[in-house]
């Protein structure tokens, strides 16, 4: 969005975004504080993309906080003034600053809250941890409206490549800017300076200046600094795969009770819930509320009780009973786990949560996967939606996610073919999306249908053939966008070769559902207990959410069992 639409924002809410805390307010807050610091007039106290920057309580004078993009541009957010308080949401966890502060004309005397003193503070203090989490929270939206500090972003719209690190931005609350080289002047001219082919676009300027070519979001995601220092000599009590409404409920509730917690995903918090465009049927949100919002609020409430999350970062093989320093085999009774990641970092902890949800089903077309990106897609967000606007669409799935799908889609497009392949949608779609769907005039829905064919070129999809399998009936269609929404394959196979017992369908088998055989390996023998409900095959790690066996796939029973598997995690580290 436009510089213009985050200050509609900011002029709206300036007293929530800005806040002033009071003289009694200031004397708690500087008992969290670091002593007073004063700085002379220009002087910059940190840059965009300056790491573990601290947030300052402004005493006296002024700071002036400024937004500076990778092409050097730059413009004035705010100016704080005594009484408030520089950051946004990235200062609860260190992260890298997406704005510049310089000190006011006339100077400028502050109080430093580190990373830890800031987390001290919200959690000490209610009311003034209400009003800085508010405050923090609306300027990250601000920034991510105005695309402030963050990376530049150039390639033609519709771009695989593009789509797929723009979704991967926005999914992390990254702030970020597209140029279409094909219009924009300068982003022609930044092209033709770095002699960029067409095979290397998307191009992604970084904060820093640093030009990457078609990255990857690993090689994206360090550039901007997005990753935390992992080192194995250091145990968390838990560490948790997968930041969906399970994983993060977990990290929410064990951080809040002391535990050490480090959360690994390997694209996105959110999961699949998080590509959600709204959540109707989730308790306490009677007017719906999207999956972004919803995970951006737990991502957020994690951090604020110190929980770290290591985003985008991909789980290899799960180590058991090993000890993080020698690698040797350890006593069953207190095992360490070691958690090696694509890349070669390795995270050691007492337990392990197993959150990794599933991904949905590809079409058994041969050549589906030539069009990812160029007309298939897993999901529905305002990226994707502003490629079909006012276009046919096709969306294949007959589950809640498929049904939110087709509403969102169906407020931005001609007409949206919903395939099933049942006799109807009853049987596997909540009934208020059914009727939200029948109510809505461009959206059809055709049973017992599946695509046969996917054809395209260069330029990406162009027809979609599908088949009533009823009548054998097929019918071609010149659609260039297809969503799939098609079942759910769990995401487990890094569990290979550590002891966790799987079921017929590659989900995680816990508590009741592990027979005597899956009981039998030797780690069980010293152990005068059996598995806690959700506990694996392997003592020590538990599975929850969608990859657990016989799991409620909703995101309220993925949350419900974030929380009731912290109790379990507590029991299993203090025997």
């Amino acid at each position: 969005m436009s510089s213009s639409s985050s200050a509609s924002l900011i002029d709206s809410r300036r007293d929530q975004i800005f806040p002033t805390f009071d003289a009694a307010q200031i004397e708690i807050i500087k008992r969290f504080a670091g002593a007073p610091q004063h700085y002379p007039p220009g002087q910059i106290l940190f840059k965009v993309g300056q790491h573990a920057v601290v947030s300052y309580l402004i005493v006296a004078g002024t700071l002036e906080v400024n937004r500076r993009d990778a092409f050097g541009a730059s413009g004035i957010i705010t100016t704080h003034g005594a009484g408030q308080i520089s950051g946004e949401i990235g200062a609860l966890s260190g992260r890298p600053a997406l704005a510049e502060a310089k000190v006011g004309a006339e100077g400028c005397t502050v109080v430093p809250l580190n990373a830890a003193a800031l987390r001290a503070l919200v959690v000490g203090s209610a009311e003034i941890g209400e009003l800085i989490m508010r405050a923090f929270i609306l300027r990250r939206v601000s920034l991510i409206q105005s695309g402030a500090g963050g990376p530049i972003l150039l390639g033609a719209a519709g771009l695989r490549d593009l789509v797929r690190l723009q979704g991967f931005l926005s999914r992390n609350g990254i702030p970020n800017t597209v140029l279409d080289p094909t219009r924009d002047r300068d982003a022609a001219a930044l092209l033709e300076r770095f002699d960029v082919s067409i095979e290397e676009l998307p191009l992604a300027v970084c904060p820093n200046g640093e030009v990457l070519r078609n990255p990857t979001e690993a090689e994206l995601a360090h550039c901007l600094g997005m990753l935390p220092e992992l080192k194995l000599n250091r145990t968390y009590d838990i560490a948790i795969v997968g930041a969906g409404p399970a994983g993060l409920a977990t990290a929410v509730y064990a951080a809040s009770e002391g535990l050490s917690v480090i959360v690994l995903d390997s694209r996105a918090f959110g999961g699949q819930a998080g590509a959600s465009a709204r959540i109707e049927n989730y308790l306490g949100f009677p007017t719906g509320i999207s999956g972004q919002a919803l995970a951006g609020r737990a991502y957020t409430q994690a951090q604020k009780f110190g929980a770290e999350f290591a985003i985008p970062a991909e789980v290899a093989r799960l180590q058991c009973g090993e000890h993080p320093n020698d690698m040797t085999p350890a006593d069953c009774r207190f095992p360490s786990f070691i958690l090696s990641l694509k890349g070669g970092a390795r995270i050691a902890a007492r337990a392990v949560v197993v959150a990794s949800g599933a991904r949905y089903r590809r079409l058994a077309i041969f050549n589906c996967c030539d069009f990812e990106g160029r007309g298939v897609y897993y999901w529905a967000t305002p990226i994707e939606v502003k490629l079909c606007a006012k276009q046919d669409v096709a969306l294949v799935g007959g589950g809640n996610s498929a049904g939110q799908g087709a509403v969102f889609l169906a407020g931005h497009a001609e007409k949206v073919h919903l395939l099933v392949r049942g006799s109807g949608l009853e049987t596997s779609m909540s009934r208020y999306l059914i009727d939200r769907i029948g109510a809505l005039p461009n959206v059809e829905l055709h049973t017992e249908t599946e695509i046969v064919d996917l054809a395209g070129n260069s330029e990406g999809l162009q027809r979609v053939r599908w088949m009533n399998r009823a009548t054998g009936v097929e019918e071609e269609n010149a659609l260039r966008h297809v969503f799939l929404f098609v079942g759910a394959v769990p995401n487990a196979c890094w569990l290979d070769n550590c002891g966790v017992t799987l079921d017929g369908k590659g989900f995680v088998k816990t508590g009741a559902d592990l027979s005597n055989t899956d009981l039998a390996a030797l780690f069980w023998k010293p152990l005068d207990r059996l598995p806690l409900p959700l506990e694996t095959s392997r003592p020590g790690v538990f599975a929850i959410g969608d990859v657990r066996a016989g799991s409620v796939k909703r995101v309220a029973a993925a949350v419900g069992e974030g929380a009731a598997v912290v109790a379990q995690l507590h029991a299993f580290l203090t025997t």
